[in-house]
């Protein structure tokens, strides 16, 4: 099965959006699924090295999916939300998060068979 997660939260809001939703794709891997994920809006701080866990706060988001990635899940970024959104605009990506187009996006969630938005 092939499953689609698209984020849209900052990584830090205040929330466990972000968090929620990398431990979701977690389980979905450790099921055997195929796992995708699309970052957009501020969730493109995900994949910065520059993305740090705020004073006090427990998880390392960033770490988290690098975990994931190195466990086979693809991670795609909208590259116009590179240089528009997150707090570390313009900040590269690092390897394994793959910049990305609103088409790509498109194709995947023609191709998937579940799509969960965060």
């Amino acid at each position: 099965m092939k499953t689609l997660l698209i984020f849209n939260h900052e990584p830090y809001d205040g929330t466990d959006v972000a968090w929620n939703a990398l431990r979701l794709a977690g389980k979905l891997l450790d099921g055997g699924s195929e796992v995708r994920l699309f970052l957009m809006n501020d969730a493109v701080d995900l994949a910065r090295d520059a993305c740090r866990p705020p004073a006090g706060y427990d998880q390392d988001l960033t770490g988290m999916l690098k975990a994931l990635i190195a466990r086979g899940a693809t991670v795609k970024v909208c590259g116009t939300c590179m240089a528009r959104c997150g707090i570390y605009k313009n900040e590269p990506y690092f390897e394994g998060a793959e910049q990305s187009t609103m088409q790509a996006l498109a194709d995947w969630v023609v191709d998937s068979d579940k799509v969960i938005a965060f």
